[in-house]
């Protein structure tokens, strides 16, 4: 069995993400890095190649405090959302980037949604719709 460590197979696991996750002009993707102290967000649009926004915690203006925790996500996430907003991306296609949706990139994105990324238009008082999962699309076939 040959030895793999764990940024190779989650390279492996964001290189096929990629292949079918694609960002568009009017929706473009958002990336998320996280390395061990920090935790990085842009909003990308592949057709163009060209990153629109970009937060991380290495920023003065974000930094307090380990860049490297959930309270820093949180705080990522809300910027990115913030400026993405001012420039007018109200709806983006979430990019994990091979990372498990658990802890810091949980965080990020909700932090996101809560300041009003990926609103849905039709849900009332500012809801924010979930993404159907496998089972409920089975279901409804």
């Amino acid at each position: 069995m040959a030895n793999t460590d764990r940024s190779t197979v989650r390279g492996a696991i964001h290189r096929r993400i990629r292949r079918k996750v694609r960002g568009t002009t009017g929706r473009p993707r958002l990336a998320i890095y996280r390395s061990l102290n920090h935790i990085y967000a842009q909003i990308i649009d592949d057709e163009q190649g060209q990153t629109l926004v970009s937060a991380s915690s290495t920023e003065k203006d974000l930094r307090r405090g380990s860049g490297g925790n959930v309270e820093a996500a949180q705080r990522i996430g809300a910027a990115i959302a913030e400026r993405a907003l001012a420039k007018g991306i109200s709806h983006v296609v979430f990019d994990r980037g091979g990372y498990l949706y658990h802890g810091r990139v949980k965080a990020l994105t909700e932090a996101a949604r809560k300041s009003g990324l990926n609103k849905d238009e039709s849900a009332g008082d500012g809801e924010v719709v979930a993404p159907k999962t496998n089972n409920e699309k089975k279901n409804k076939a």
